[in-house]
């Protein structure tokens, strides 16, 4: 055994002897029986590209359009039921969506939070400097891209330029 310097009670930890008796090893399983990934985790590619299309989708949709009679299915999972809450809008499963993309991954065993979290901000940067570049190709009057960013800040994105509003 090797000495990484742990504290003896995470070593001592009912979490360790569990795993080592389900596992034979105190590393956590993956998802993957290959293992890890050999590309690097940080930042999650998914996550890049799920904020980076919902960034755009934000802009060129209504967020504040609500969801008419949304359901949820029953806890037996074999019907749907009437949503009851808030309203739900879209700008807000737009957000959702991107967040269940970055999670699903840290769920596999391939990504860390962080991972994920920085992931979806970097693709919203690429997403509004995509916006910001298409935006000075219009050869009429437009008034921009308007969006929510993920921190919850409004943008205004017109002839190139970036206004938080």
């Amino acid at each position: 055994d090797r000495d990484y310097g742990l504290p003896q009670e995470i070593l001592d930890s009912a979490a360790v002897s569990l795993l080592e008796s389900t596992y034979g090893t105190a590393l956590l399983p993956l998802a993957f029986p290959e293992g890890s990934p050999t590309h690097p985790s940080y930042p999650a590619g998914h996550a890049t590209v799920a904020g980076s299309c919902c960034t755009v989708l934000k802009a060129f949709f209504d967020e504040e359009f609500v969801i008419p009679n949304p359901v949820v299915s029953s806890t037996d999972g074999l019907s749907l039921l009437p949503y009851v809450g808030d309203d739900l809008t879209l700008g807000g499963e737009i957000n959702k969506l991107a967040a269940n993309i970055s999670l699903g991954r840290d769920l596999a065993g391939v990504h860390y939070r962080s991972d994920g979290i920085d992931g979806i901000l970097v693709g919203e940067q690429i997403g509004v400097a995509y916006l910001a570049d298409l935006s000075r190709g219009y050869n009429e009057d437009f008034g921009g891209y308007s969006l929510t960013r993920f921190d919850g800040t409004e943008l205004l994105i017109v002839d190139g330029q970036i206004f938080e509003v």
